[in-house]
């Protein structure tokens, strides 16, 4: 095992795949050059050299509009989206031209490329380079959604992602770059689809994703330790596939369920979980599914109001208690 940063992780997951696989080509604005915006993709250029390696102008439909070329004429391309809003400006292309054609073709042509892109708030990038759209993915047919929260993650389900025959829309939360943890040494490939379940508890169940996986296992560790709540902990990590199974196993378990999501509240990911989870754990269910999410509002980029907004710790303790009480 070597400890490394979510974004060093970045950056082993795809020179794993660029050294097993000479189709596997990279693309995007200052990611050969600069190493990334955030420093995720260091070292890449110097080691697979500018044919593999290209900085793309400033234009996301460029750059995705390449992708989908290089990925119908038989590469295995990865674009990066700098920052996950951003995605605004080429949604057509990921909406109704990648998430569709193999579909359309009756199968005849498949996209195997991975759009990564920063997501989420923590860094005071204000409303228009903090949002969470993970949602905004999800609800498109065509496309997979992995969110990974931890480094070993990043580099075992990019690399899953990359593998994989069609579109994969790989978020990192940018607040967690800087964060260390263990990760196999040697080829590493996890699986997509599979929830993980990070920590047992036989009171209620938290679902989570990213960065609110770490803030729901730091609010577990409190509510049992000074309020007697004993909480499992789910981490998602793929909304599509969703791992239902998974997810609903734990709910029925504990009789309670609450998501915690960084996105805003209307139409979140934990709504169709909520969802899924009132039709397929209806008479198991104790309590009413409580769902703990940021407001449904532009993200402020002050410090104090940006963590007002988004979920806290003190406030996934304080709502979790309440409701237990």
């Amino acid at each position: 095992m070597a400890e490394l940063t979510y974004r060093d992780a970045v950056a082993a997951g795809i020179a794993q795949e660029m050294e097993r696989d000479e189709r596997v080509v990279f693309l995007g604005e200052d990611i050969a050059a600069a190493g990334g915006v955030f420093k995720a993709t260091v070292g890449l250029l110097e080691k697979f050299g500018p044919k593999r390696v290209r900085d793309t102008p400033i234009s996301e439909q460029a750059i995705l509009g390449a992708a989908m070329g290089a990925a119908m004429t038989g590469l295995r391309p990865i674009a990066e989206i700098m920052f996950s809003d951003f995605l605004a400006v080429c949604w057509d292309i990921v909406a109704n031209e990648i998430a569709k054609t193999r579909y359309m073709t009756n199968g005849q042509i498949t996209l195997p490329l991975v759009i990564r892109t920063a997501n989420g708030a923590g860094s005071r990038f204000g409303a228009q380079h903090s949002q969470a759209v993970e949602n905004w993915a999800m609800m498109i047919p065509g496309i997979k959604v992995i969110a990974p929260a931890f480094p070993a993650d990043v580099k075992g389900l990019l690399a899953a992602a990359i593998r994989d025959p069609d579109p994969v829309l790989f978020f990192e939360q940018k607040s967690l770059y800087s964060m260390k943890g263990e990760v196999p040494d040697g080829e590493h490939v996890d699986e997509l689809g599979k929830a993980k379940v990070l920590r047992h508890g036989s009171d209620c169940t938290i679902v989570a994703l990213a960065s609110m996986v770490h803030k729901s296992l730091d609010a577990a560790a409190i509510l049992e330790k000074e309020h007697g709540i004993s909480c499992t902990v789910v981490d998602v990590r793929s909304l599509v596939p969703l791992d239902t199974q998974t997810i609903l196993s734990e709910i029925g378990k504990t009789g309670r369920l609450f998501t915690v999501e960084e996105n805003p509240r209307l139409c979140g990911w934990g709504a169709e979980i909520a969802s899924i989870a009132a039709e397929e754990c209806f008479w198991t269910l104790d309590a009413p599914i409580i769902r703990i999410t940021t407001p449904h509002i532009p993200l402020p980029s002050a410090d104090k109001l940006e963590d007002a907004t988004i979920p806290s710790v003190e406030r996934i303790v304080r709502e979790i208690r309440e409701k237990m009480d």
